[in-house]
């Protein structure tokens, strides 16, 4: 704040006048008392005295006066012209030095109290206005502590300089000089309007006073702080006016000593204030204000104490700050001061925020000049209470006691006022010790406004008792009447405001819909229960119809960490801890519109959706996916355990989290010898648990692995390589035995590419290695750091090489960020949890292999079984049966071969499938449903996404698409020339990757184009959001002028010969254009047969293919897609 126009202008024009009018103050009295008095034979005492009233006189007279200006008129305007006036009355002051006139002088210092009254209500009531809400705090703690430092300053500077040779022209020009530098520095502050240009100017002070006064009471929040503001001014007050007295015939201390025990007051008035910043860090509430009573009372009793051992100097002699400070009851005299003082900035600052954020804007200087007088009452009240105590025999330090004594019942009394706001402190400070609870977004908690409903996930009962603990506001809490017969609810009911929701009974939704309208704080749990799957539930539309209907804000809460609890429904489903760590996350808060035209249950199931998705967005938005892969991998062992199992392959020795760091630490550094810094090091190994540990290894150090997909032959793999300059290659002798690759090493070795094999590697670790390795496991966070240096989200994570269904391969860069994103952006959609199982036969090269099949739940928690191979439809099934396996990923082909081979009860564990990569044909999903009694979820993606963009799911399923997009995939269509419906899908988000490496420009990246990428896929998209495929922008066909789907052709071949491989392709026609010929496994059909099906369905000729050919087996990828290049290939060939 101290670097922006918007506070600097202002704190500088402040504390240049608190100085200011010290400065005249002490000046005038030291002068009074040592020189004028006397001279004029008058009383020093007297005449000191009615100095010290003259000045706060008018705050009595023109307080009222000054608030209403203040609200009348700018409040910037009005601080420049009471600063030219206070340039013109030190002119008039130093006249009054020089004439020695007390009159005079009486008279000028009447004239800057007048001036400060008006300066008060303007300075405090301008903050609001040039402040965010969160910085309230702050900017009233900066300007608490500069006033009394100010004040410490101006005192000294006046009485130490005014008496010396010369002083009257020193103090003259002083504060001449700081008077002009306030008036330049309030020029620059920010204009900010009037609150209220309408208002009457009443110019009745004494009525006018009694009025604000009484509007002030009429508001008992605000009226409850400003007298306990005016309370410390009388606490204040008391202190600083003894202080002197205090010091030299109690302690025995000269004015050094004095001035020391000053100079402690105001520094701990300052680190008070801005300590308050930091504890309530922004929020405007009264949460520590009883502590900062109850710390002065403590400090003032103990001061009392400590100030008995006080031993005046010998013979009467006044001792120094040194002789001050021998003693160790000097010491604890300061603390006591230092603390007291300290206390009190924690009790004042929150209590003038308070004042400025609750006042009306148009009525908020008033209140701040209600302020002023209120102070000054309670300031006369304090010298005459002091004088009353000192004449009935009281001696200083029973004056401070007598204050903390009293000051006791005031923080009782304010406890009494706060019970919500001290419960809260009490149970937060209880978490955090307990469950080291860390909230972040708490400021968005006040942007949301008066009327405002809170949502958020339910995780355990823990819930309400964490968001109540942390919202600084008093909560009405939505309670299902079935949840409440819970024994640890009823007891948090008993000290929370509830309200009985029952679903059944729509009274209750309309009285809290009611309730909200009313400004009343809601909290709700749209899930209507706890989960049990860790994930978010269904979500309920009734609680989207109550947003709708109360036209209310929702901000949504994330709550994470407390499934972990004793008090969740997760026990034998998640490690269970009993005090593990508590994640509160707020989001900014957001608002839907539901259109007008919908009304009764299709208005209920749209507001229920837009819920859903506000849900779920929150849920991903709050998840940690701007972090390393690695980072992510330790903190999955810190939360589920060194002996959890998470990985397992065709060996069956599964691997623990905690071998699996050993690992990657021991084979990381065997890898680093060989490899440098940010090298893309190739990986040619299948699915088994080496590569999994290969993955991280190079990971640990800092590398980025590039997958190799060894199924494209020698050409495409050294493209590959040349793309993305891959010089070291990592494989296993086993691998390449049994899969026959030695001619493709062969040729890589040729070309110049290192091959390091893993079993090398094994036989040069040695035990010091394994050593290190389990000693870097047991501190992953230091060794990660040690080992990788500082690693970015937004840094390569790794390099894939699509396997090029229409061309070479190109390497895809995907981040840290981009992998994270899009497992967050999944598993915020679907519930996956520590007592899954994946299978994942897809291989680590294929993007949906690596993030769905492999990151995501080794990352989550959740098991992984890593098979090498997905074309074994046999096996496959079988141990799917035999891991007990709970989730699969697949391809529309493999799965029809599963389900070709596979006895029923194989797939008997399996809650869901998920199929991407290629279209899922009818029959498949038929055959899964009809066999197996298993719906497959579809879902779509590109590696270049990381790979998912959209996807079914059990609580959003719509046959014939492929979901809906996944959460902050932001989305547009591009219309084609001659396609009517739909269009070219172009998406973004952070699951884009950072771009492509090509073998033409080797190692340059290519980013997409303003983070936007082009699926070339021509899509629609449906009312609720589902997207429907409807080809590539590259399969399809120009035949006569007319845009044809190669993707429909081959839907239509399916419908008549169901069961059987078909790819359409398109070869050159010299009348069309282009001609259709379609490869199918079915050696029975015909092009008659085809085009008898399109006339009875009504389709147009143009998408019966001119020429039908029989194929053995379609040719396919690695991953499974359709090779169509050797499939155009191919049908050229046959047609010659």
């Amino acid at each position: 704040m101290l670097g922006t126009r918007r506070f600097l202008p202002l704190f500088l024009t402040q504390s240049l006048g608190a100085f200011n009018d010290n400065v005249f103050k002490n000046a005038l009295v030291i002068l009074i008392t040592y020189r004028l008095a006397q001279q004029a034979g008058l009383d020093s005492q007297l005449m000191v005295t009615a100095a010290a009233g003259i000045f706060i006189l008018p705050f009595f007279l023109f307080s009222a006066t000054a608030g209403q200006l203040a609200d009348k008129y700018d409040k910037a305007r009005l601080i420049r012209v009471v600063k030219v006036t206070e340039v013109i009355l030190m002119a008039g002051t130093a006249l009054g030095f020089y004439l020695g006139n007390v009159t005079y002088l009486m008279v000028m210092l009447f004239l800057m109290g007048t001036q400060s009254t008006f300066f008060g209500p303007v300075k405090y009531a301008i903050l609001p206005d040039h402040l965010h809400r969160d910085e309230l705090i702050g900017g009233n703690g900066l300007i608490e502590g500069a006033t009394f430092l100010a004040i410490l300053l101006g005192t000294m500077v006046g009485g130490v300089f005014i008496l010396k040779e010369g002083g009257v022209a020193i103090i003259s020009f002083c504060i001449l000089a700081v008077a002009v530098a306030g008036w330049v520095a309030s020029l620059y502050i920010p204009p900010t309007g009037a609150a209220k240009p309408d208002l009457v100017v009443n110019p009745n002070f004494v009525t006018e006073t009694w009025k604000i006064i009484r509007y002030s009471a009429g508001h008992r929040d605000i009226f409850l702080a400003i007298l306990a503001i005016s309370w410390f001014w009388l606490v204040g007050a008391t202190f600083l006016a003894q202080v002197p007295t205090f010091g030299k015939d109690v302690l025995g201390g000269n004015e050094d000593v004095v001035t020391l025990l000053l100079l402690v007051f105001s520094i701990g008035i300052g680190i008070g204030s801005l300590l308050c910043n930091r504890m309530l860090k922004g929020a405007v509430n009264a949460t520590y204000v009883p502590f900062g009573a109850l710390g002065i009372t403590v400090f003032a009793v103990d001061l009392y104490f400590a100030s008995r051992h006080a031993l005046p100097g010998a013979g009467g002699q006044l001792v120094g700050v040194a002789g001050f400070l021998e003693s160790v009851h000097g010491w604890r005299i300061l603390a006591d001061i230092l603390l007291l003082a300290i206390a009190g900035g924690i009790y004042v600052v929150p209590l003038n925020a308070i004042v400025q954020e609750r006042s009306d804007e148009e009525h908020r200087s008033r209140n701040i000049a209600a302020v002023n007088i209120l102070n000054s009452l309670f300031m006369v009240i304090s010298a005459v209470g002091t004088a009353a105590m000192l004449a009935a025999g009281f001696t200083v330090p029973e004056v401070f006691l007598t204050i903390g004594v009293i000051n006791a019942g005031v923080a009782f009394y304010i406890t009494r006022l706060l019970p919500g706001a001290l419960a809260r402190a009490f149970v937060a400070w209880l978490l955090e010790i307990l469950y080291r609870v860390e909230v972040q977004g708490l400021k968005h908690y006040r942007e949301a406004g008066d009327k405002v409903l809170i949502v958020a996930n339910h995780q355990s009962y823990l819930d309400p008792v964490l968001i109540a603990a942390y919202i600084p506001d008093d909560l009405t809490f939505a309670v299902n009447t079935y949840i409440s017969r819970n024994r640890l609810v009823r007891f948090f009911l008993s000290m929370a405001k509830t309200f009985p929701l029952d679903p059944a009974n729509p009274l209750s939704t309309r009285a809290l819909i009611r309730s909200i309208q009313d400004q009343e704080r809601v909290v709700l749990f749209p899930e209507g229960r706890i989960t049990v799957t860790g994930a978010l539930m269904k979500v309920y539309e009734g609680a989207g119809l109550i947003a709708d209907k109360a036209g209310a804000t929702i901000l949504p809460v994330r709550i994470d960490g407390a499934q972990y609890s004793p008090f969740s429904h997760l026990k034998g489903k998640v490690g269970i801890r009993l005090f593990p760590k508590i994640r509160l996350t707020f989001m900014p808060p957001r608002s839907f519109e539901v259109p007008e035209e919908l009304t009764g249950r299709t208005r209920r199931q749209y507001a229920g959706q837009k819920l859903n998705d506000l849900m779920t967005d929150m849920v991903f938005r709050s998840s940690p996916y701007r972090q390393p892969l690695f980072r992510s991998l330790i903190d999955a062992v810190k939360t589920h355990g060194r002996g959890h199992r998470v990985l397992e392959d065709v060996e069956r020795k599964p691997l623990a989290y905690g071998k699996l760091l050993v690992g990657c630490f021991v084979l990381g550094r065997a890898l680093a010898r060989d490899t440098r810094p940010g090298e893309r090091v190739g990986i040619l190994l299948p699915n088994t648990n080496a590569t999994a540990i290969s993955f991280f290894a190079l990971q640990s150090r800092g590398r980025v692995p590039a997958m190799l997909n060894f199924s494209t032959g020698l050409r495409n793999l050294l493209s590959s390589c040349e793309a993305a300059q891959v010089e070291t290659v990592y494989s296993s002798r086993r691998f390449v035995e049994m899969g026959r690759l030695e001619t493709l090493v062969a040729g890589m070795e040729k070309a110049g590419i290192r091959i390091h094999y893993l079993e090398d590697l094994r036989d040069r670790i040695g035990a010091w290695s394994k050593l290190g390795g389990l000693v870097a496991s047991r501190f992953p966070r230091i060794a990660y750091r040690l080992g990788a240096g500082r690693v970015e989200a937004d840094t390569p994570a790794v390099v894939l090489f699509p396997s090029g269904t229409e061309g070479t391969p190109k390497g895809v860069v995907l981040s840290h960020e981009n992998i994270q994103a899009n497992r967050y952006q999944v598993s915020s959609c679907v519930d996956f949890g520590p007592s899954d199982i994946v299978f994942n036969a897809l291989p680590l090269f294929h993007s949906f292999g690596l993030t769905c099949g492999t990151m995501l739940p080794l990352l989550s928690g959740v098991k992984v079984f890593l098979y090498p191979s997905p074309l074994h439809y046999r096996i496959v099934p079988e141990l799917v049966y035999d891991s007990n396996a709970t989730i699969m990923f697949g391809t529309d082909t493999f799965l029809a071969g599963y389900a070709r081979f596979a006895n029923p009860y194989d797939f008997y564990s399996i809650r869901y499938v998920f199929a991407g990569a290629e279209k899922l044909k009818d029959n498949t999903r038929q055959a899964w449903s009809d066999r197996f009694g298993i719906r497959i979820f579809e879902g779509y993606g590109a590696t270049e996404t990381a790979p998912v963009l959209s996807l079914n799911t059990p609580m959003q399923n719509r046959r014939g698409s492929v979901g809906r997009l996944l959460p902050a995939i932001g989305h547009r269509l591009e219309q084609l020339p001659g396609i009517e419906t739909g269009g070219k899908l172009w998406v973004s988000g952070p699951n884009v990757m950072l771009g492509y490496l090509r073998a033409e420009a080797p190692g340059r990246l290519q980013p997409p184009e303003g983070g936007w990428y082009d699926t070339g896929d021509v899509v629609e998209l449906d009312a609720d959001g589902f997207v429907f495929i409807r080809g590539r922008v590259k399969r399809f066909a120009k035949i006569g002028g007319e845009m044809v789907s190669l993707g429909q052709v081959e839907e239509m071949a399916a419908r008549v010969w169901p069961g059987f491989g078909h790819v359409v392709v398109t070869l050159p026609d010299r009348k069309k254009g282009e001609q259709l010929v379609l490869l199918t496994e079915n050696a029975k059909a015909t092009r008659e047969e085809l085009g008898s099906f399109a006339r009875a369905e009504g389709i147009a000729a143009l998408m019966v293919p001119a020429v039908v050919l029989h194929v053995d087996k379609l040719p396919l990828l690695g991953s499974g897609k359709i090779d169509f290049t050797a499939a155009r290939q191919l049908a050229g060939e046959r047609l010659g």
